[in-house]
C-alpha cells in the first residue's frame, strides 16, 4: 500500500520504539519519507538496519539504536542521547509491544509482567524522558500505540488489553499536563492489521475476521502510519488526548 498523505517534517527529529518491524517500521518509514530524521529503537539490530536502509533508500535520514525498552535506564538514556546528538526532539512514537496470550486462569506472573513492562511501563519511561525536552522547546508530538483490545477487551489477552487500556488513560492524563506547552499527546488504536501475527491465524480464521470488519479487509500497516503521520504534523496541533481508532469500522 502506497501512502499518498504527505506532511512537512523537514529538520524535525523523531524517535520510534519497536521500529524493527510491523507498525513501527511502517511509521518510521513514513516519517522518514516526509523529511524527519528518524531514530529507530528496538532490540533486533539486524531488523533495525533493514528499517534504516528502507528509509535511506527513499531519500530519508535514519539511524538504528539497539535497546531493550524494558530496561528503564537504557530507554531513557537512548532518548537523551538522541536529543544531545541532534539538538532537538519533535516526535516520539511509543510502538514497542508484545503479546503473551493466555486465558487469565492460566496466565503466569511473568507473562503478565512482561507485557505490562514492554507495552505500558516503557511508554511511561520514554514519555517522561521526552516530555522535559519537549516542554522546554514548547513543541512536541507524542503518539502512543494502543489497540482496540484496550477499548473492548479480548479473551485470552487480559495482560495485553490492560496494557493498552492503560496507555489510553495515560495518554489522556499526559495530554492535560503537556498540551498548554505546545506538546500534543494522542493514541492510535489499531484493529486487525496485516502482520506476521495475523498470518499465523490461517486463511479460515482470517476469512471469519474479515466478516466482522465493515471495510471487509484486514488493515495494512500503512493505514496506521497515515494516522500517525497526521498526528505528528504541525497541522494536528489542536488535537490532543484523543484515541484514533483505525479498524475499518469494526468498533464503530
Amino acid at each position: 500500500m502506497q501512502l499518498t498523505i504527505s506532511v512537512d517534517l523537514k529538520e524535525q527529529v523523531a524517535i520510534v520504539t519497536g521500529a524493527s518491524q510491523g507498525l513501527g517500521k511502517a511509521i518510521a518509514v513514513a516519517l522518514g519519507q516526509n523529511g524527519a530524521t528518524v531514530v529507530c529503537l528496538a532490540r533486533n539490530a539486524e531488523k533495525l538496519a533493514a528499517t534504516v536502509s528502507e528509509i535511506e533508500a527513499a531519500g530519508g535520514s535514519a539511524e538504528a539504536v539497539s535497546v531493550d525498552v524494558t530496561d528503564r535506564a537504557a530507554a531513557a538514556a537512548a532518548i537523551e542521547a538522541a536529543h544531545k546528538k541532534h539538538g532537538r526532539l519533535d516526535i516520539l512514537v511509543n510502538n514497542a509491544g508484545i503479546t503473551r496470550d493466555k486465558l487469565m486462569r492460566g496466565m503466569s506472573d511473568q507473562e503478565w509482567d512482561d507485557v505490562i513492562a514492554t507495552n505500558l511501563t516503557s511508554c511511561f519511561v520514554c514519555c517522561r524522558a521526552a516530555a522535559g525536552i519537549m516542554r522546554k522547546a514548547k513543541y512536541g508530538r507524542i503518539i502512543n500505540m494502543a489497540s482496540i483490545s484496550g477499548l473492548i477487551g479480548n479473551p485470552g489477552q487480559a495482560n495485553y488489553s490492560a496494557s493498552k487500556a492503560g496507555m489510553i488513560g495515560f495518554t489522556r492524563t499526559l495530554s492535560k499536563e503537556l498540551v498548554n506547552r505546545g506538546v500534543t499527546v494522542n493514541a492510535i488504536a489499531p484493529g486487525f492489521i496485516a502482520s506476521e501475527m495475523t498470518k499465523e491465524l490461517g486463511d479460515v480464521v482470517l476469512a471469519e475476521v474479515k466478516k466482522r470488519i465493515p471495510a471487509k479487509r484486514v488493515g495494512e500497516p500503512e493505514d496506521v502510519a497515515a494516522a500517525a503521520l497526521f498526528l505528528a504534523s504541525k497541522d494536528a496541533g489542536y488535537i490532543s488526548g484523543q484515541t484514533i481508532v483505525v479498524d475499518g469500522g469494526m468498533t464503530g
